[in-house]
């Protein structure tokens, strides 16, 4: 592992720990469906980053399960988040139509 990677990483952890940990404070604070969304998008974000060094690092294998040659996790952890922030816009979208 090069020094590039170990740098990108290791600031992919504190950039999604602070955004995590931001985002819990806002879920204790708030009950509000977009942000709750936006919420656990970000936290399903910082467990694809975890899970990701996991697999760099050679602790885990993610690969493992495939349906038709393609890698189930990488492919769920990748989408997940963006699905959360995706239904929490719609939200949004529909909220402000109905105003």
């Amino acid at each position: 592992m090069g020094v590039d990677q170990i740098i990108t990483m290791g600031s992919r952890f504190v950039i999604g720990a602070v955004a995590t940990f931001l985002a819990i404070l806002v879920w204790s604070r708030t009950r509000d469906t977009a942000w709750m969304l936006i919420v656990v998008g970000t936290v399903a974000h910082y467990g694809d980053v975890v899970l990701s060094a996991l697999e760099t690092l050679g602790m885990v294998r993610l690969d493992q399960v495939t349906i038709r040659g393609v890698a189930v996790f990488p492919l769920i952890l990748t989408n997940v988040p963006m699905l959360f922030f995706s239904i929490a816009f719609l939200v949004i979208v529909v909220r402000r139509r109905m105003q």
